[in-house]
């Protein structure tokens, strides 16, 4: 993925600031579920006494590990996926064609789920639903879904030009030297 930004240092600048906020994010989420699990273990079985209301704090942190996660892995290239289909298609070419017609069908279906999640988070805003115990707007991990299809959205857009460009680089169709 490194490689569509090696000509424009201003994206490679870009990528690496959302990458990095992205990963701090990570992080503080992680961080957070596992504190508040490890309090509510101490506190429930060694003090014998709960915090109330430590499961829906756990709600926030937890949807925005999930999403941001999500994306993660999609920039990274880490998502889990099978590629069963690549074991058939023996000519380089066809397995590059294979990869470029996957990445599409990805983002069409990526583009069809942020509109929707974008549609769910307006909604969000409109009805102002508030947790149960601490009066949370639940709007704060709601748009974690929306956040998270969004970026997806954006590597998935990224990984299909990565993809086109080594496809005509690779077979001399960009009218350049082949490499």
């Amino acid at each position: 993925m490194i490689i569509i930004f090696k000509k424009s240092r201003y994206l490679f600048n870009i990528k690496d600031i959302i990458y990095n906020i992205q990963n701090t994010l990570l992080f503080l989420m992680l961080l957070a579920v596992a504190v508040l699990q490890f309090g509510e273990v101490i506190l429930r079985y060694i003090l014998h006494t709960s915090l109330m209301g430590i499961e829906e704090i756990l709600i926030f942190p937890t949807i925005w590990l999930f999403f941001l996660g999500s994306a993660n892995a999609s920039l990274e290239h880490t998502q889990i996926n099978a590629k069963v289909i690549e074991l058939f298609l023996k000519p380089p070419k066809m397995i590059k064609i294979y990869k470029i017609i996957v990445a599409v069908l990805c983002f069409i279906i990526d583009c069809w789920m942020t509109y929707w999640a974008y549609k769910y988070f307006q909604y969000s805003i409109r009805i102002h639903r508030l947790s149960g115990f601490f009066y949370i707007p639940l709007v704060y991990a709601e748009v974690a879904v929306f956040i998270g299809l969004l970026l997806m959205g954006i590597y998935t857009f990224l990984e299909i030009i990565y993809y086109f460009k080594g496809f005509m680089h690779e077979f001399n169709l960009a009218g350049t030297p082949h490499l």
